[in-house]
């Protein structure tokens, strides 16, 4: 994982915005329910007046509030409330000011809050909400109403009480009576004052469902916004991933393919960093944003109702313990995905490389049930994590229900106590349901996590795997103008992981203008020795020079640049046939690409098209025949003009009379170059000014045809088996 988070590095600004938008996208979301329960408990249940010291009261009321204060020695305290409420007369400015939305002050005096000293007016709230309830009662008790106050308050039977004993069962009440009490208090005293309480109450729940909206739109906002940059900074780490994995692959030498199939390669450019790029995209959202809505509701719910808490935390522990468990049978079968993955995408790959033999051979049934041997395992092993991965949506919906049903079922006796409103258990029940898909997100999380952990080591892998061949830290320089010459001296080479050399101290020269043949019997290391040249390998002990220069102090690219390399297998690119030779040399004029055309005898596949160089190869270069693959390669290397030429077993799809033309025409073309000639027939090499004859890794024997006829027993017995001994003279 380490691996993919360097790459995230280019987009820490957007992970920065994600988590702030996170935040206030959590904050959000955890404050509906609160705005929930105001329309409920305030709106609704108290006529959209709040628990609150108000803004205006009747003087009469203010004078009775301070008797009370006196008859139970508080008068003092009372202080803190005349400090911040002044007198207002009929008749004033500000009376005519009030009475807009008061109108009782027009006609007697009331009592203004003043609210510019914040300090006193807190202090003064305090003091009311505190005495404020015992006026109610007081009130209710001398108008005759001590049994409705009583069940309003929980008090007993108020009417054969003294005014101490009353005052003494006040001060036992909770927060919550008071503050009932003071709603009713206020509800009279506005209707006093002549307010219209359910203009009041309409304007209260819309005032806050306004706020609700607004709010709401904010989380819209901030989550269409995350979801953006989350996207794009997930689809931009696996561009960089693919590149990044493209161009390892690109520096890989020979030996690092043998370490990673084709098929695996393709796998991790793909579906493994497909698999990162899903866990980006959903881990930014749900990694951030699960942790916040969690510690937020469950703070928010317990400040709701404290003693609902141990709902939420059996509900959670269940929850856990089914992820756990889940997570414990899932996760080892992820990296078995992958890996049949790979296998999958293996057979379909040869498959389709290998159509015509199949079909020649009548394997077509063996091959289908190969794929379905790989598709079936594939799919048996996603339907088996399928299967216990949805048996968590079932379960999350029986556990959301049971807390849904338990906490109604607790909350309404909360509610018949007195101990909570019912606004207060409707916001629980909904940070129950928050916090419960809080945990929901990081079950999932922590299902994708494995997963796309598991693609990440692998695409790492491929990421973090070292080239074995680089270029030298101080790269020599080649001798102006590069003739080409090649000399092996003393070269040993062994495969990576081999116990056995396969080339076997190697010595020889191949000066230019001249053509070195490589003749031997099948898995003598042909291929192999050419392949040091332009260092697909890398020696295992010797020299290989050009020029006298040791080609391991040369740059890679000045190296290969000056080499025309054809291998074995032709391999052409989807595109036309001037993109294809322009492989060779970028900058080709159309009259290079003719002449190298018209000398590797391909110039017919030119002219007998109407689009001329702008023929379309199609992919592999399944539209055009063996032979013609073969020609078109050799006109891309030649059009290089190198001063090495390495033909690779390159004209065996070609008639006699065809290898015989090129070869004739190479005399001239390539009179100065040096070139490398590997074949298994004698007959194109007879007139080679040298021929190495290579028998297990072994030079056996070096020189002209004529002097190996004489002195080399493999070579006799190579030429023998092809050709008459009377050809051969």
């Amino acid at each position: 994982m380490r691996t993919v988070f360097r790459y995230l590095k280019p987009y820490w600004l957007s992970v920065i915005l994600v988590i702030a938008l996170l935040f206030l996208q959590a904050n959000a979301d955890l404050s509906l329910p609160d705005y929930l329960s105001k329309i409920v408990n305030v709106g609704i249940q108290q006529g959209g007046i709040e628990a609150d010291i108000p803004q205006v009261m009747r003087a009469s009321s203010f004078e009775a509030l301070r008797k009370l204060m006196q008859m139970e020695s508080a008068g003092d305290r009372f202080a803190a409330l005349e400090k911040v409420y002044a007198q207002v007369t009929p008749g004033s400015s500000e009376a005519d000011s009030l009475a807009k939305k008061w109108p009782l002050a027009k006609t007697e005096p009331v009592m203004s809050l003043n609210t510019g000293d914040k300090a006193a007016v807190d202090s003064a709230r305090e003091i009311f909400l505190a005495e404020y309830p015992k006026l109610v009662v007081f009130s209710q008790v001398a108008a005759g109403g001590g049994q409705s106050s009583a069940a309003a308050s929980g008090l007993s039977t108020l009417g054969s009480m003294s005014p101490q004993e009353i005052l003494a069962q006040m001060n036992g009440l909770d927060s919550l009576t008071k503050s009932q009490l003071t709603v009713r208090g206020l509800q009279a005293e506005f209707t006093a004052l002549g307010v219209d309480t359910n203009a009041l109450q309409t304007s209260y729940i819309l005032r806050i469902g306004a706020l609700m909206l607004l709010v709401t739109l904010a989380s819209v906002i901030a989550t269409i916004l995350v979801g953006f940059l989350s996207s794009r900074m997930a689809a931009g780490t696996a561009r960089d991933l693919r590149s990044a994995v493209f161009a390892k692959v690109e520096d890989f030498s020979l030996a690092e393919f043998d370490s990673f199939s084709t098929a695996s390669l393709i796998t991790r450019s793909t579906n493994d960093v497909t698999q990162v790029q899903m866990m980006i995209m959903m881990g930014t959202r749900m990694l951030f944003y699960a942790p916040i809505i969690g510690v937020g509701g469950v703070i928010r719910a317990l400040g709701k109702a404290s003693g609902m808490w141990w709902i939420i935390a059996l509900a959670v522990g269940v929850l856990l313990a089914i992820i756990g468990l889940v997570f414990a049978i899932v996760m080892p079968k992820f990296r078995t995905v992958q890996k049949l993955v790979d296998k999958l995408n293996l057979v379909v790959r040869e498959n389709l490389s290998g159509m015509m033999v199949i079909r020649a051979f009548n394997r077509q049934d063996h091959e289908a049930r190969r794929f379905d041997k790989a598709n079936s395992d594939l799919t048996g092993t996603l339907l088996y994590v399928t299967r216990v991965m949805v048996v968590l949506m079932p379960l999350m919906t029986v556990i959301m229900n049971v807390v849904s049903i338990s906490i109604i079922w607790v909350g309404s006796h909360e509610v018949a106590a007195g101990s909570i409103l019912v606004g207060d258990m409707m916001a629980f029940m909904q940070y129950s349901m928050q916090i419960f898909f809080a945990f929901l997100m990081m079950s999932f999380m922590f299902i994708m996590l494995p997963r796309a952990s598991v693609s990440a080591d692998r695409i790492a892998q491929v990421i973090n795997t070292g080239v074995s061949i680089r270029d030298p830290e101080n790269p020599a320089r080649l001798p102006e103008p590069v003739r080409g010459q090649i000399e092996f001296r003393n070269v040993r080479f062994r495969y990576p992981g081999a116990q056995e050399d396969v080339l076997h101290d190697i010595s020889f020269t191949a000066k230019p203008g001249t053509t070195t043949a490589i003749i031997g019997t099948t898995g003598s290391g042909k291929s192999t020795m050419v392949s040091l040249i332009p260092r697909f390998y890398d020696v295992t002990e010797g020299q290989v020079l050009l020029d006298g220069v040791d080609i391991k102090t040369l740059p890679l690219e000045e190296l290969r640049s000056h080499i025309g390399f054809i291998p074995q297998k032709s391999m052409l690119f989807t595109g036309s046939i001037a993109e294809n030779i322009r492989y060779g040399k970028e900058g080709a004029t159309d009259d290079e690409l003719v002449e190298a055309l018209s000398i590797s005898q391909i110039m017919s596949l030119v002219e007998e098209s109407p689009e001329g160089l702008g023929r379309q190869i199609s992919q592999g270069g399944m539209n055009v025949s063996g032979g013609q693959r073969q020609r078109l390669s050799i006109a891309r290397a030649l059009v290089r003009r190198a001063p090495v030429y390495i033909f690779d077993d390159s004209f065996s799809a070609l008639d006699y009379k065809t290898d015989r033309t090129i070869r004739s025409s190479l005399k001239t073309y390539a009179k100065d170059s040096v070139i490398f000639l590997i074949t298994q027939r004698v007959a194109p090499i007879r007139h080679a000014e040298q021929i190495i004859v290579l028998d297990d890794g072994h030079v056996v024997g070096i020189g002209t045809h004529e002097q190996l006829m004489n002195t080399c027993e493999v070579y006799r017995d190579i030429a023998l088996s092809q050709l008459r001994e009377e050809e051969l003279a």
